[in-house]
């Protein structure tokens, strides 16, 4: 009777042994003798003991940081990159055979490419262009980690950190090109002006009393602003005739 209740414990404990339970976002990838027979999950699942072994396999989007890279730019400008990767195993078997670790494998992957593509672009298309860049990497990094059951979603680059010497050579040409447009507008302002004040003239030399009224308008602006200050308009000809007639 001991004998037979020994033995019940140990079929049980042995069966017991046997069940895993998987969460959704888990599959459990299953060896039978070393050689993998497929894989199983979510829920409930049972292996043998001693014959099967499971690697449990998380479907769940992975989040990596690039730690920041030296690079130098295809105009020779030495800068520092960071990014993050956005991916997840869409076949757990290829990600436990094929690669050892693909957590790792693709974040050196992440780490060479990043270098390699940023290393071919000048320095104005990585600040310009930064959304084709990131779909570029994201192309790359997807193509090579296919064959292990990872698929890439999205790259990023998150910051280019830039010599001090850069910076400064950088905000002297945006202050330089922000100055040119300054000194443009007020050319094309001046012109503007001087054209309208060319018709205006043209339309008060036809009506010689108009300037009379332009002289009075002035006189009453003056008169609001400076309460104290009376001017009186001389015309340019009588100072000139005055003029003649002190010489001769």
């Amino acid at each position: 009777m001991f004998g037979l209740t020994t033995v019940l414990i140990v079929v049980g404990v042995f069966i017991l042994s046997g069940i895993k339970i998987l969460n959704e976002y888990e599959r459990g990838v299953i060896f039978r003798l070393g050689r993998c027979i497929g894989q199983k999950g979510p829920g409930m699942i049972f292996v043998i003991p001693i014959v099967d072994r499971m690697v449990r396999v998380s479907l769940r989007t992975v989040v990596f940081d690039v730690p920041p890279q030296d690079v130098i730019t295809k105009d020779n400008i030495s800068i520092k990159v960071n990014a993050v990767i956005y991916f997840r195993v869409v076949d757990p078997k290829k990600s436990v055979i094929d690669v050892e670790d693909f957590l790792y494998a693709t974040s050196q992957l992440s780490q060479t490419t990043l270098r390699s593509v940023l290393g071919q672009a000048e320095l104005d298309e990585l600040l310009s262009s930064r959304d084709k860049i990131n779909d570029h990497l994201q192309a790359i990094l997807d193509q090579h980690t296919e064959p292990w059951g990872v698929k890439v979603s999205k790259v990023e680059v998150k910051n280019i950190d830039l010599p001090k010497e850069m910076q400064r050579a950088m905000a002297k040409q945006a202050e330089a090109e922000r100055e040119k447009r300054a000194k443009i507008i007020g050319a094309e302002a001046e012109l503007l002006a001087s054209e309208k004040l060319t018709e205006a003239a043209a339309v008060i030399a036809t009506q010689p009393i108009a300037l009379q009224l332009r002289y009075l308008q002035t006189l009453s602006e003056i008169a609001v602003e400076n309460n104290s200050t009376t001017i009186f308009p001389v015309p340019v000809d009588f100072l000139n005739s005055f003029l003649n007639k002190k010489l001769s």
